[in-house]
């Protein structure tokens, strides 16, 4: 697995981590969440070996991340990492030598890549004449060219449409069905809920929560239920100790409860016929608000 052991990293007097610890199993699919200039990249530059912590260390299968144990990772930037003037196939070659790939195997690699990503018919053009999103398949080709153990990829929707949203999607659960270990950043909140199977969610620096995804929404908001009731008196939920009201829409109600939801049920009883009451589980989003909000 990968371990992420108490990382510490300042920059004057900004605290970018703040002891930031977390594990992704290998053929894990985890989303790496923040708002803005929480500290993700910082970290994953630390992962990769740009940045040194000033505390902590990276753990791969038990043993502290080197320079050798690092060729064997891919990394996909956030910015782009392409040479805009060389061409697709010949900058896929060349980054798969230089992960240690023999001039056959690099041929072979880039060439499955640029199909499989479908850039096929782009392969003889420079980077700089591709689209954003062609230019983001490429991208993420160059961290798939040299078969890594290991993926960390930060913000790799950005700039695509739909289809390579799909494509993207597909070739990531692939490669954790393989026993990949995939870490990813996004602000597609709603991608990770779909894609993930466990999150982190740092704020300012500092871990705010971290686990299965189904766990988080078992354990990690309040408890929400949603009320629907024929002909009831106006705002009947309002005033009942340890209710929120969080959403009204023609009759539906959304309430987060702090207690038992019986005296709920038994309050809208009150107030009339109840034809809907149930449990609701909260998004990956409302985690996220919930959790930076604290």
């Amino acid at each position: 697995m990968l371990e992420l052991q108490g990382l510490t990293r300042r920059y004057g007097d900004v605290v970018a981590l703040d002891d930031l610890s977390f594990t992704v199993r290998e053929g894990q699919m985890f989303g790496f969440v923040g708002p803005n200039g929480a500290g993700k990249t910082t970290t994953m530059r630390i992962v990769l070996g740009v940045l040194e912590p000033d505390r902590g260390e990276v753990r791969w299968r038990g043993r502290p991340v080197d320079a050798e144990t690092r060729r064997r990772f891919g990394y996909m930037p956030e910015e782009r990492g392409l040479y805009p003037k060389m061409r697709v196939r010949d900058q896929l070659e060349y980054f798969a030598r230089l992960h240690g790939l023999s001039a056959t195997d690099a041929v072979s690699a880039a060439g499955y890549w640029i199909e499989r990503l479908g850039v096929a018919d782009r392969a003889g053009d420079r980077v700089e004449q591709l689209s954003l999103g062609n230019q983001q398949r490429v991208q993420l080709a160059a961290a798939l060219v040299h078969n890594p153990e290991v993926l960390v990829l930060d913000e790799p929707f950005s700039g695509l449409d739909p289809v390579g949203v799909d494509v993207l999607a597909e070739v990531l659960s692939d490669r954790a069905a393989d026993g990949i270990p995939v870490i990813f950043s996004s602000h597609q909140l709603e991608l990770v809920e779909r894609l993930c199977e466990a999150v982190a969610i740092i704020n300012r620096g500092r871990l705010v929560a971290a686990g299965p995804v189904e766990e988080l929404r078992t354990t990690g908001g309040e408890r929400r239920y949603q009320v629907e009731v024929a002909d009831a008196t106006a705002d009947w939920a309002a005033g009942l100790e340890g209710v929120t009201v969080l959403e009204k829409h023609n009759g539906r109600v959304v309430l987060a409860v702090d207690g038992d939801e019986q005296r709920v049920l038994d309050a809208a009883r009150a107030a009339g016929r109840v034809t809907l009451f149930s449990a609701v589980q909260p998004s990956l989003a409302q985690l996220f608000r919930q959790a930076v909000q604290e």
